[in-house]
């Protein structure tokens, strides 16, 4: 099954089914056709992840088809085949039901290391004295969850908010648990806030940042986004010029979106694994962003957001060409000297932070390029999805970038 797994990442398709049909045949001689069975495995070395699925079909939601892609960036089959090469036939039947297992929740399908989606398990005991609570929020764009995280050192003095946008058929819980972002509240004393994309609106629960209309200032989910921002900052203590915004893959490309669209809001952006703001304006400018990059349709912000990257050179979901677009459009007119580095992180992941600076010194901008790491969340737990715990402390570090940014006092702010 492991042999069969790793051909049909790779496209090669007829091998694969015979290679099922070769260990059914040798289990059961009279079977007539394979069934695949039992869990996947893990990949070898060497080979590329499951994809998170970035889009669905329509924002509207419907019935979601698979879509996959190699290492080689072959683009995604919108009939839900892999698209390989010329010629090549789409994904046979007998192969249906492994690529079905794939996506399986429960499943640890992954690449050195890569923690994919995990069985659902019982929350962490919050600390004494902490909170992690369950709200809603609605405007006339519709209504979202989202949960909130009080640390036990709020006393009511203003502390800083962080705002987190989950993955695909990720949850504010799952998402929480992988980033360890709520640990890292209760050390350092700030709220967290975790917006929950429904269902209803995408059936992936990705949001829907390749849709023009959710790319906008006051308008369908950036409006949402905001006013769940915005009540969190009415019913608790928050420093008006500390208020961040940062997401892995669908959610890192709402980020990007929040700070163009709302860079009075927002002090700093966190970008994980996504996309520039208006890297596509449809599902399937989307693909084509996500396989090669984009012209992004958007100017940026007007005024430069202060932005720190992380992304993997081994994303096969989301090419990392995008991680540099992010920086670029956030930064567009700014004039910017750069420093290189080069390091290791405790777990072994090798790693090259570029920052950029501006005329006084300090700090505007961080890429940090994870080389052998793909789509994941750097430096997260195995207690949530879609991470990579050998990377460096991605949480962390933003936060660290975050806190040396802070919006002016006489500033005015909507």
């Amino acid at each position: 099954m492991d042999e069969a797994t790793r051909l049909t990442r790779e496209g090669r398709l007829t091998e694969a089914m015979s290679v099922l049909q070769g260990a059914l045949s040798r289990a059961h001689p009279s079977a007539p056709s394979p069934h695949p069975s039992g869990d996947a495995g893990q990949p070898p070395r060497g080979r590329p992840p499951r994809i998170i699925e970035m889009v669905a079909p329509s924002s509207k939601g419907g019935a979601w088809t698979s879509h996959t892609f190699d290492a080689r960036n072959r683009a995604p089959d919108p009939s839900g085949g892999s698209a390989g090469t010329a010629g090549q036939h789409p994904v046979p039947e007998a192969l249906r039901g492994l690529l079905d297992r794939m996506g399986e929740p429960g499943s640890r399908l992954g690449l050195d290391g890569l923690i994919g989606p995990v069985a659902a398990r019982a929350p962490a005991p919050l600390p004494e004295g902490a909170r992690f609570e369950g709200r809603s929020f609605a405007n006339e764009a519709g209504s979202r969850a989202y949960k909130v995280y009080i640390p036990s050192g709020y006393t009511g003095e203003p502390v800083p908010l962080m705002v987190m946008l989950h993955g695909c058929t990720q949850s504010p819980d799952d998402f929480a648990a992988g980033t360890r972002m709520n640990e890292l509240a209760e050390e350092q004393t700030f709220l967290v806030a975790y917006p929950a994309q429904a269902q209803s609106a995408n059936m992936s629960k990705c949001w829907n940042w390749f849709n023009a209309a959710d790319q906008q200032r006051g308008r369908g989910e950036p409006s949402l986004i905001a006013g769940i921002t915005r009540q969190i900052m009415h019913d608790f203590s928050v420093v008006p010029g500390r208020i961040y915004v940062a997401g892995l893959s669908a959610g890192g490309a709402a980020a990007a979106i929040m700070g163009a669209a709302y860079p009075d809001l927002y002090a700093a952006v966190g970008v994980h694994s996504g996309l520039a703001c208006g890297a596509a304006r449809d599902v399937a400018s989307a693909f084509a962003a996500m396989r090669q990059g984009s012209v992004s349709h958007h100017s940026g912000a007007g005024q430069p957001v202060p932005t720190i990257v992380f992304h993997g050179d081994r994303d096969t979901t989301v090419n990392p060409i995008n991680g540099e677009q992010v920086m670029a459009q956030s930064k567009a007119g700014s004039d910017l000297r750069t420093k290189a580095s080069r390091g290791q992180a405790p777990g072994g992941i090798h790693y090259t932070k570029t920052v950029a600076f501006d005329g006084s010194g300090h700090p505007m901008f961080e890429h940090w390029v994870l080389h052998g790491a793909g789509h994941a969340w750097s430096g997260g737990s195995p207690n949530g999805s879609y991470t990579e715990p050998r990377g460096p402390d991605a949480s962390r570090e933003m936060m660290r970038f975050f806190l040396e940014h802070a919006k002016p006092a006489n500033e005015p702010r909507v």
